[in-house]
């Protein structure tokens, strides 16, 4: 394939993945130009100001982070990049959001890829949601006390605000969804360069021996790792695949799901996160290790725990009786 197709194809894929994100963007760019003119934002900030307060963050964090919970991370970068030029945040403070979106994001479709491989809802969801949180405290209490990354945050890409004229306002939007795509575009290519010089393979190698010094056995260990460097759809795909195979012990999927959940598209978010502003530091290196002392622990709680215990609470089983095919509606 010749340079100018290849370019072509990047730019195909770009704008595919672009129009995706758009279709989820624009209805909460209009919901957040819709609270701003109604004045409404600082009464949601208020609301989040206790919790966000926990983590060293302004309450405006919370509608941000909600946003990318609910809908994906480009609707939380969406949502940021209108509050956060007002703010003036540390570096370390956009760290700190930016770690709990890496953790907690995009639940309604990742809570569905965990459970159609077993795991279940009602521990996935609360158990990424608690996690991110816990994340964002620890980091902010490391970064307090060690008056670490405590300068004016610096985004590498900021949304334009626009006018107060509708018509700028919505010129605006369609200039940052440009950046956006240019974003997207750059992480395309980027990832694929990083396949050809065999960093992805070399990410493979380095993770194995982690995951299984935690407790995730061989069989799951390939495909987790999957997932880690290339995302939570991807990685699950291949659990699903394999737990309706029979391949994988339900406890490796299990644990498999809940490290994908904490830590997965290691190199792209990462990127992403970055150009948010947020530090290397935390972004990447703080979450994998985060990830892994989570992991272990939990690898070390739910081996305790009798089977009868681990397939009603955590995991459907495929060795017991599902409860929900004999009238539970517990998810």
């Amino acid at each position: 394939m010749s340079l100018p197709a290849r370019a072509w194809e990047q730019v195909r894929e770009a704008a595919g993945v672009s129009f995706i994100l758009f279709r989820i963007m624009v209805p909460v760019v209009v919901a957040v130009k819709i609270l701003d003119e109604l004045s409404l934002v600082r009464y949601i900030a208020a609301a989040f100001q206790p919790l966000m307060g926990l983590v060293g963050l302004p309450g405006e964090m919370g509608l941000v982070w909600a946003t990318a919970v609910i809908t994906n991370m480009y609707g939380g970068i969406v949502v940021f990049a209108s509050i956060a030029p007002g703010l003036q945040m540390t570096t370390a403070q956009i760290t700190v959001i930016a770690c709990m979106i890496l953790v907690a994001h995009s639940m309604p479709v990742e809570t569905t890829i965990a459970r159609k491989s077993g795991v279940r809802i009602r521990f996935m969801i609360p158990f990424r949601l608690l996690s991110a949180l816990a994340f964002g405290f620890t980091l902010h209490t490391v970064f307090s006390l060690g008056g670490l990354l405590q300068g004016r945050g610096r985004i590498l890409w900021e949304a334009s605000a626009g006018g107060g004229d509708l018509d700028d306002w919505a010129l605006s939007q369609l200039r940052n969804m440009a950046t956006i795509f240019l974003i997207v575009l750059v992480l395309i290519v980027l990832m694929k360069v990083l396949d050809r010089l065999g960093v992805t393979a070399l990410l493979n190698r380095m993770l194995g021996p982690v995951l299984t010094s935690i407790g995730i056995g061989r069989s799951a260990a390939t495909v987790t790792i999957f997932g880690m460097v290339l995302g939570i759809s991807y990685g699950g795909g291949l659990i699903i695949r394999d737990v309706r195979s029979g391949k994988l012990p339900d406890r490796d999927v299990f644990f498999s799901m809940a490290l994908m959940g904490l830590s997965h598209a290691i190199v792209e978010d990462t990127l992403l996160m970055m150009s948010l502003g947020g530090h290397v530091s935390g972004v990447l290196f703080a979450r994998v290790l985060f990830t892994w002392v989570v992991i272990w622990a939990l690898v070390r709680i739910v081996g305790r725990m009798p089977e009868k215990s681990f397939c009603r609470y955590l995991f459907r089983c495929r060795s017991l009786p599902d409860p929900s095919r004999s009238g539970s509606t517990a998810p």
